[in-house]
């Protein structure tokens, strides 16, 4: 049975279509040495493994096909921290579609970068994502360009789901699936999966403590924002939970804890040392949760989805130097 929430299985199968391969079937795979260290048997879905170096092509190939298909305005617009803006400049630039991406003026200059560099036009606003938000949708209301909005966009939701068809097509059990928790696209879409086709799989959603909106709203069961973020994790800090992506939250989610900035480093440090990856702070935010809570996890098999891995060369040297 499905859980109770905006997302339907079928239209997720049907999605898989509409993904350009090379953001489908990315590597999954046991890390016996990582794993040992956290007293877990640690699966691994890399969703780095693409152009843009993040889960986020797979929504913004599902609504760029559609809007390719649609008799709307042939332009898009969205607000980013970088990787969704990455991801539909890219699924733009390969449909003819426009794409203009609206970014705070602090996002990561890297992403804001290969953003331009895929042909996507960028505008930068004072303040923060939310800010970003505010004029993107202002910039759709006039009428110029579709609104992608992460997470409340449900073709979003349901491209990010496709990566639990392929956790779930790879391992016949899995006892828990640890997802960072930024806007909830990742989050509610594999936990959509997970929850219909392996019903007892425990679905961890995790958030920094310097960004820790929507997992006060899980807990709260009620939209909680808050005035600021603090975290190096960029690519989940929201203010402002959208209240359907938390009821679809609430659908699956069983356990969403917060983390130290301490153990988003730490995790990132093992994911490079022990499994040679590089990762964003946001995709480490699965193996702090571990950290923090090992006997959780002891003896369990886990997955973790590595979400991004852009991250600037010079802050990540910092981070590992220890």
């Amino acid at each position: 049975m499905q859980p109770n929430t905006r997302l339907d299985l079928e239209r997720i199968r049907q999605a898989r279509g509409e993904i350009a391969p090379l953001f489908r079937d990315t590597p999954q795979f046991l890390s016996p040495t990582l794993g040992e260290l956290l007293g877990c048997e640690l699966v691994i879905k890399l969703e780095t493994a693409n152009p843009i170096g993040c889960f986020k092509g797979r929504g913004t190939e599902v609504a760029m096909a559609r809007l390719a298909r649609s008799s709307g305005p042939k332009a898009a617009v969205c607000a980013s921290a970088g990787n969704l803006g990455q991801a539909l400049a890219y699924s733009g630039r390969a449909r003819g579609i426009a794409v203009s991406v609206i970014a705070g003026k602090g996002a990561n200059p890297g992403k804001i970068e290969r953003i331009r560099r895929l042909g996507g036009a960028v505008e930068l606003v004072e303040g923060d994502i939310e800010n970003a938000r505010e004029r993107a949708r202002a910039i759709a209301a006039d009428g110029e360009a579709f609104l992608i909005e992460d997470s409340e966009n449900l073709d979003t939701c349901e491209g990010a789901a496709t990566i639990g068809l392929e956790l779930v097509e790879g391992f016949d059990r899995i006892d828990t699936v640890l997802l960072a928790l930024g806007g909830g696209a990742l989050a509610t879409g594999v936990g959509h999966v997970m929850k219909t086709l392996l019903p007892t799989t425990e679905i961890v959603c995790i958030q920094p403590k310097g960004a820790p909106a929507l997992a006060l709203s899980w807990r709260a069961r009620s939209v909680v924002t808050t005035e600021s973020t603090d975290t190096i994790a960029d690519g989940v800090a929201g203010r402002f939970p959208i209240p359907e992506v938390l009821d679809d939250l609430l659908a699956v989610a069983d356990h969403v804890p917060l983390v130290e900035e301490a153990s988003i480093i730490e995790g990132m440090r093992m994911l490079y040392r022990h499994a040679a990856l590089i990762t964003e702070p946001s995709a480490a935010l699965g193996i702090a949760a571990m950290l923090e809570e090992p006997e959780r996890y002891r003896g369990k098999r886990v997955a973790t989805v590595i979400c991004g891995a852009n991250v600037l060369p010079d802050q990540f040297s910092g981070w590992m130097r220890n």
